[in-house]
């Protein structure tokens, strides 16, 4: 069999081998690790001999610069089953095949409730104290239980978040442009006519949609001045959802009382970004899908579709 070289990026945790059965692999394959972020320049350099990516998704952008400069990439392999950092069209008038992977919304949805969580309580701070020898309770806690949430958004997420909220005991609000009441009921939640509704009543504001150009900007710094002060709002979808500048502002505004993110304009996040030291901001790296599950899904399927390809039967494709 011919020898392929096979490049698994952005394996910020260096796992990537450890989550599958690599060994499932022709012996024709080699398997090579990248485990940091790369700059464009020297991925050109790097991936020049190789014949198949596995990428994480929207970790490095796989533009159609980047593609046009790798004459051996024959396949790519992105966790999940949409990946807007890679040029799809591109790939495809190359003659590159995509697959991706199937994904768990599981995962986000614990983390974004663990971030309410976080956030309600003052956790992070008030542990931070305490193992800095500062003020033994600083903070007073909101109750989740009787408190309105507002989620926005439609999909799989929302419905998963809408049950750990019914389960804390909190009224359950819900809306986007295409949800409908009846969807909204069979949930047990309350839809909403519209964005500027479920803005002024909630407690608690949770992101849940997908980036498109139309949900892009789709809460503005005016959108955030309808929220209560005493509100708390949290995003674990796209960092483009926000207005770029507008939570910041907000915060220190003091528009809303606090903000819990998860995804930012720019990943890895710049060592001098406003959103490492804003105010009343609890900020995680991009650890939405980061789990054991999701990671075993990836990677194993990432075998499963380089051994389908070799046998002429690509599976989970995206693209030619």
């Amino acid at each position: 069999m011919q020898p392929y070289k096979c490049f698994i990026l952005d394996d910020y945790q260096t796992v990537a081998e450890k989550m599958a059965d690599w060994s499932q692999l022709p012996d024709s394959i080699s398997v090579h690790t990248l485990h940091s972020p790369v700059s464009p320049d020297q991925l050109t350099g790097l991936l020049n001999e190789a014949n198949i990516l596995v990428v994480m998704r929207e970790r490095t952008t796989i533009t159609r610069q980047l593609l046009s400069q790798l004459p051996s990439l024959k396949l790519i392999v992105t966790s999940g089953m949409r990946n807007a950092a890679i040029d799809i069209a591109a790939a495809t008038e190359l003659g590159i095949t995509v697959c991706g992977t199937e994904s768990s919304s599981v995962p986000p949805a614990e983390l974004a409730w663990g971030l309410l969580l976080a956030l309600a309580r003052q956790i992070c701070s008030e542990s931070s104290a305490l193992t800095t020898n500062g003020p033994w309770q600083s903070s007073l806690g909101m109750t989740l239980q009787g408190k309105k949430i507002g989620i926005i958004g439609l999909g799989k997420t929302w419905k998963i978040i809408a049950r750990y909220a019914l389960a804390f005991g909190m009224e359950v609000y819900a809306w986007s442009s295409n949800l409908t009441e009846e969807q909204a009921e069979q949930q047990g939640v309350t839809f909403v006519a519209s964005k500027e509704k479920i803005l002024q009543l909630a407690d608690v504001i949770t992101l849940h949609l997908v980036s498109s150009p139309r949900s892009h900007g789709i809460i503005s710094y005016s959108d955030l001045q309808q929220i209560k002060k005493t509100a708390l709002l949290i995003n674990t979808s796209r960092a483009e959802l926000i207005a770029e500048g507008a939570l910041i502002k907000a915060l220190e505004n003091g528009d809303i009382a606090g903000a819990a993110i998860d995804v930012f304009e720019q990943e890895p996040l710049p060592a001098g970004s406003a959103y490492r030291h804003t105010r009343n901001l609890l900020a995680t790296p991009h650890l939405g899908y980061v789990s054991d599950t999701n990671y075993h899904t990836y990677f194993g399927q990432a075998i499963e579709n380089i051994r389908g390809w070799l046998d002429g039967k690509p599976v989970r494709c995206l693209a030619n």
